[in-house]
């Protein structure tokens, strides 16, 4: 009997998706970041009440923070401690992967903009990724080329 394979991902392990990214932005590189986070918004991300579309990461003093997330407080979440739906929360990377992003954004003119929200081992991780903003007609290309692929799509399907 052959052995099934296990997936690597379940399928409810996505949070969030930015999918406004990949629309303004050409994402060169991506990586991988813990979060520091209170219970409160543990919880909140469980029920999934995040949005990091308006989201983006600033380095300063060496160190990554994320910037404009909203997790939404649940009211059954904790009632003693004050929360804050847009606070700052620091990002937990290797030495040298924050200074490869240093690098990349002051050198380079990359931008660091989160790309996606999920588990990993019960952790919640942020997938970040070092882009370039696009242009307009950047974007009316991409959009034109995507409508293109559907129409070919269509075309093939009904022959």
């Amino acid at each position: 009997m052959a052995s099934k394979k296990k997936s690597k991902k379940k399928p409810g392990a996505t949070i969030a998706l930015n999918k406004k990214a990949r629309y303004d932005f050409h994402i060169e590189d991506r990586l991988e970041a813990g979060m520091a986070l209170e219970g409160w918004e543990v919880k909140s991300l469980r029920a999934g009440k995040i949005q990091i579309s308006d989201a983006y990461i600033l380095l300063h003093d060496g160190e990554a923070f994320l910037f404009g997330a909203l997790i939404t407080p649940m009211l059954t979440a904790s009632s003693h401690v004050p929360a804050d739906p847009m606070r700052t929360r620091k990002l937990l990377l290797h030495r040298q992967e924050i200074s490869r992003l240093i690098g990349a954004v002051e050198r380079k003119g990359f931008t660091i903009i989160p790309t996606a929200m999920y588990w990993k081992r019960g952790r919640a991780k942020l997938e970040i990724g070092i882009a370039k903003g696009k242009k307009q007609h950047d974007k009316r290309a991409t959009e034109k080329a995507r409508d293109w692929d559907r129409e070919k799509h269509r075309i093939l399907k009904s022959r």
